[in-house]
């Protein structure tokens, strides 16, 4: 095989397969995946920038020539390189700004005004106004005219630049050559300003099922407009950064960040969640006579804690989901919990019957499998109703309902399981030494 032949197929690749291309650069040193991707026509540079994680990028960035790194970034949409920009060290950003284009530095500039998470942020204000006079046939002119955009809605604007109407491309491409674009346009489209922020943005998507979304000022000129694919990267970001702060990582954090990063981000509630286990042992030590009198209680603690925490568990997921995509709001709160104690109750009285006849088979001790039945459905029920209530009560005090709340829970869960189960069992000690 020529070094022409590998290089076109190498350059094939990446723009036919860039996700797998970049997946195989990890594997490179920075300097020598700068290399391949550097060497690729501009095209192909563009789309592994593009896909390639944003620290990774800029390490990138720095070992690329001006005229390789230049053709690379104005290949990206304005919003990507400005997320870019954002992470270079000021040495780094002041060679760029003085190698791209004057006009394309001041758009970066802009839309690094806006904070990051917000629709100003990543916006694309490279958007194409189209009037409702228009006929079908002029607009797809227009358009053949743009064929490196990625147009999924045309914008219809009156004569000061507002926007009045939007057009999905199947309508225009589904309608005969002389239809006026006003008469099959949306009117009153979903919009967002520039400063609303991602959450609420994700919130429309979902809700109306969008490909586009056009962003405009308070007056309603049209700024930009946020594309379908930074809308899905958008959606997936949201979705994956809740997950990570459930468990106290920050949304910032990546697979490869540096340990510094995880650490400042981890260890307070690291060290929260060991106050909290404290907590929870202190409550066993409550009853460590009790304990010492019947052992049994000290191998079966762990069964009804674990079980609980697991309820509560989903309990906290199911109510952090409808939060997130605004199915409910606090104010339905009693609905939540009402629900969630049903389920928990019903639940733990067919998990208890399990486990009071393992229990039974195990020790023979029909007191002790009494005392953990019952302690199973008090816990799992209180757990349901801790997992429901507590993302309402942190949205209520103006917190992200995902941040660590699942150190919250597992210290409710463990504290209601131990005391239950435990109380139960000093009441009946007894009966329980007896059995």
């Amino acid at each position: 095989m020529t070094a022409a032949l590998a290089e076109s197929l190498v350059t094939a690749f990446a723009i036919k397969h860039p996700v797998d291309a970049v997946a195989a650069l990890r594997a490179l040193s920075h300097e020598d995946a700068a290399g391949v991707v550097f060497r690729r026509p501009p095209e192909a540079s563009a789309r592994l920038l593009s896909r390639m994680n944003p620290d990774d990028a800029v390490l990138a960035l720095a070992h690329a020539t001006d005229e390789a790194g230049k053709a690379a970034l104005l290949g990206l949409d304005r919003s990507k390189c400005a997320g870019l920009f954002s992470r270079l060290d000021s040495k780094e950003r002041e060679r760029w700004s003085g190698i791209l284009p004057k006009t394309v530095v001041d758009e970066i500039s802009e839309i690094l005004t806006y904070p990051p998470q917000t629709a100003g942020s990543v916006m694309d204000r490279k958007v194409s106004h189209f009037r409702g006079d228009d006929t079908v046939e002029q607009a797809l002119t227009k358009l053949r005219e743009l064929e490196s955009r990625r147009i999924a809605d045309l914008m219809l604007v009156d004569d000061d630049g507002r926007l009045v109407a939007m057009v999905p491309l199947q309508a225009v491409a589904a309608a005969p050559a002389d239809t006026i674009l006003a008469s099959i346009a949306k009117s009153e489209p979903a919009r967002v300003l520039p400063m609303t922020p991602q959450d609420e943005l994700v919130e429309l998507v979902e809700k109306h099922r969008l490909a586009s979304v056009p962003v405009v000022d308070h007056d309603g000129h049209l700024m930009g407009v946020i594309r379908h694919d930074a809308l899905v990267a958008m959606t997936h970001k949201e979705a994956t950064a809740d997950l990570q702060a459930m468990v106290g990582a920050s949304k910032e954090e990546r697979a490869l960040s540096s340990p510094w990063t995880a650490i400042k981000s981890r260890l307070p509630w690291l060290q929260i969640n060991l106050a909290t286990a404290f907590l929870a042992s202190a409550v066993v030590g409550l009853f460590d006579a009790t304990i010492a009198q019947v052992t049994a209680l000290a191998v079966l603690m762990p069964v009804v804690a674990g079980q609980s925490g697991n309820t509560g568990a989903q309990a906290l997921a199911v109510t952090s989901r409808g939060l997130a995509l605004r199915e409910i709001r606090p104010s339905h709160w009693w609905r939540v919990v009402r629900k969630e104690a049903v389920v928990g109750a019903t639940a733990g009285v067919a998990v208890a019957i399990m486990t009071a006849l393992g229990v039974f088979l195990w020790s023979g001790n029909l007191p002790l499998a009494g005392v953990i039945s019952v302690a199973m459905v008090m816990s799992m029920m209180l757990a349901a109703v801790a997992g429901a209530i507590i993302p309402i009560i942190l949205t209520v005090l103006g917190r992200d309902p995902a941040t660590a709340s699942s150190i919250l829970l597992t210290t409710v869960t463990d504290v209601v399981g131990f005391f239950s189960f435990l109380g139960l069992a000093t009441v009946m000690v007894a009966a329980l030494a007896g059995g």
